[in-house]
C-alpha cells in the first residue's frame, strides 16, 4: 500500500507536466464585445473546445475574457477546424446529415450534447469533423451540457420543428 503511494506521488510531476505540456496550435486575443461563440464562429473552432484547451482560464459562463489576453484555440493532434453554427430549427440528426457524418462522430466531438440533442442553442459552434478531432475533457470535469441562461434553444419543439402547438 504504502509503495503504491509513493509511485503516486512520484508519477505526479510527470502527469503534471505532461497535461501542461500540450502544444497551442492557434490563438486568438480577446477583443471588446467578444463571447466565446463568436470567437468560435469567426475561428472555426467549436464551443466546446475553446473550453476545454482553456479549463481554468475562461469560466463556464464565459463572461472572464480579457480584453488584449491570448486564448488557446486548439491542441496539436487535437483541433476541430471543421464546425458548424447552429441555428434555430436545427436538430442533431439534420447537422449530422449537412456535415456528411454519422451522429456518433457528431456527439464524440461534441461530447457536451444530451442524449436527445435537446440542448443545442442558436450561435452555438460544434465540431463537424468526420473523425474524432477534440480534446477529451479533463480529468474530474463533465462538459457543460445545460444552455447557457442568455441563449435560445435551437428547437424548442423537442426537435419537431414542423410541429408546431395550434391554438384555435
Amino acid at each position: 500500500m504504502f509503495s503504491k503511494a509513493i509511485a503516486a506521488i512520484l508519477a505526479l510531476p510527470f502527469v503534471a507536466q505532461f497535461v501542461s505540456a500540450q502544444t497551442c496550435t492557434r490563438t486568438y486575443t480577446a477583443q471588446a464585445g467578444d463571447i466565446c461563440d463568436s470567437i468560435s464562429a469567426a475561428n472555426n473552432v467549436s464551443t466546446y473546445q475553446l473550453a476545454v484547451v482553456n479549463v481554468g482560464i475562461i469560466d463556464d459562463a464565459c463572461d472572464n475574457l480579457v480584453i488584449g489576453q491570448s486564448y488557446c484555440l486548439g491542441w496539436q493532434g487535437q483541433d476541430c477546424t471543421t464546425t458548424y453554427v447552429v441555428k434555430q430549427y436545427d436538430y442533431c440528426d439534420l447537422i449530422s446529415a449537412a456535415a456528411g457524418i454519422n451522429d456518433t462522430i457528431l456527439y464524440a466531438n461534441n461530447p457536451q450534447i444530451n442524449e436527445d440533442c435537446s440542448n443545442i442553442y442558436i450561435g452555438e459552434v460544434l465540431c463537424t469533423a468526420g473523425a474524432v478531432q477534440v480534446p477529451p475533457a479533463p480529468s474530474g470535469t463533465t462538459p457543460a451540457t445545460s444552455i447557457p441562461a442568455t441563449a435560445t434553444p435551437a428547437n424548442p419543439d423537442d426537435g419537431l420543428p414542423w410541429c408546431d402547438e395550434y391554438d384555435e
